[in-house]
């Protein structure tokens, strides 16, 4: 039997629309904060939020979610 890469399922994914942030659509982004213009991104292991701005440069800043609940606003 011969294998090929276009044997291969696709993965399934929804596109994402336009202006949509992609990163929406991870697990590890809080989207209440995304849509305020944050970073979003969560540490899994701890449940903290990035708050810094989108696609901001450098490491993220964590605060615990009761800082990010009043950005998220």
């Amino acid at each position: 039997m011969n294998y090929s890469d276009d044997d291969a399922p696709m993965p399934a994914t929804s596109p994402v629309r336009g202006g949509e942030r992609p990163d929406l659509r991870s697990l590890h982004v809080r989207e209440d904060v995304a849509l305020a213009g944050r970073c979003g991104n969560v540490h899994l292991a701890t449940g903290r939020t990035c708050i810094l701005p989108e696609r901001h440069q450098g490491s993220c800043d964590f605060v615990g979610p009761e800082d990010a609940n009043g950005v998220a606003r």
